[in-house]
């Protein structure tokens, strides 16, 4: 069989993609994957049949900081960690699918001469992407517009990897697990792995009036439930969901969620019309911003800047959005969307 290594880390969102990937792969390719000792990809990729390589990293800055020069020699020993791994697998090919902790993987595949391929989902190329993109054969993306900004001779357009067993959804299992007894719609909230303290603030504060109308489904993220909602009837909050992530998926009417590429992908494969709340500039590069805005533009979602979220515009917005998702299904349905999965893997197989 064809050897490939996956690469990809430091979130949740650079490793999703790969396993998607890796259910199709499988089949054709034996599968490695490098990634960093501790971080989440190593914890996500556990469940799955690969053998995994463990590399020193370091984070990649944009900003002086005295850790830039401590991470510089962590960044050099993943290099030489990723070399030595990538000798005894010696692969066909690597894929990255980004992340500080795939950097080290692709110069250590370029020096051997391991032809490689990388995955933006972003509108615009991180910091990773822009270094790793200099030493890739082709650069997948998931938005037309991510080829303005990197080699348009390297650039295609395949869309995001998703993972088919988000399609596999049980409604009735997710009903039962929220014990919504009523037909009320159901509304899907999800403010990231780490939770949104904003948008769990404001959705709280705003359930009396929409529980009149809607059942509420809460991922707050990580030790952030609120017991005083605890027993609150229609509403029913969650830290984190994997494996009942598809069911809640089918449960739900809309979603109000950040804006992350991979996910906003889900919503839309999946024909979720989403009211989308970005993180701000403030706390990142604005990538959620502009991938928000371009949801906005072709009629997938609405959105609201985290600066200008109220309780009241999150209340009329919900509401909003609720009474016209026969539109923005109808706009979701004619988008065309690629099959992200197929798209990459005629990409590496072009290549090889």
């Amino acid at each position: 069989m064809k050897k490939i290594v996956l690469t990809g880390g430091g979130s949740a969102g650079h490793v999703t993609p790969n396993i998607a990937l890796y259910e199709e792969l499988k089949k054709d390719y034996k599968c490695f994957y490098i990634g960093s000792h501790d971080g989440i990809e190593k914890k996500l990729i556990a469940d799955h049949d690969m053998p995994y390589y463990s590399i020193s990293t370091g984070k990649l800055r944009r900003y002086l900081s005295a850790k830039n020069f401590t991470d510089m020699f962590r960044v050099l020993r993943g290099f030489s960690d990723a070399k030595k791994a990538l000798k005894e697998v010696s692969p066909d090919v690597v894929f990255s699918k980004g992340g500080f902790v795939a950097v080290p993987v692709v110069l250590a595949a370029r020096s051997l001469k391991i032809p490689v391929i990388i995955h933006e989902s972003d509108i615009t190329p991180g910091l990773a992407t822009k270094i790793s993109a200099k030493f890739a054969k082709k650069i997948c993306v998931s938005f037309k517009e991510t080829v303005e900004f990197l080699p348009k001779e390297k650039t295609v357009f395949t869309g995001t990897p998703i993972r088919k067993f988000l399609f596999a959804g049980n409604a009735l299992k997710a009903k039962n697990m929220c014990n919504f007894s009523d037909d009320k719609p159901i509304i899907l909230a999800m403010g990231g792995s780490l939770g949104s303290v904003k948008l769990n603030t404001y959705l709280q504060e705003s359930l009396e009036e929409l529980l009149n109308l809607y059942n509420i489904a809460h991922i707050v993220g990580k030790n952030n439930i609120n017991k005083a909602f605890e027993n609150t009837k229609g509403y029913k909050q969650f830290e984190y969901l994997n494996e009942e992530l598809p069911d809640l998926l089918s449960l739900s009417d809309i979603i109000v969620s950040r804006a992350g590429a991979n996910a906003i992908s889900e919503f839309l494969a999946l024909r979720k019309p989403s009211l989308l709340i970005p993180l701000s500039k403030a706390a990142s590069r604005g990538d959620q911003i502009l991938n928000a805005e371009s949801f906005k533009k072709q009629g997938f979602a609405k959105v609201i800047f985290e600066e200008n979220l109220t309780k009241d515009n999150l209340i009329s917005e919900i509401m909003n959005l609720y009474e016209n998702k026969a539109k923005y299904i109808e706009n979701m349905k004619n988008s065309r969307v690629n099959d992200g999965v197929s798209e990459v893997i005629k990409v590496i197989e072009k290549e090889l």
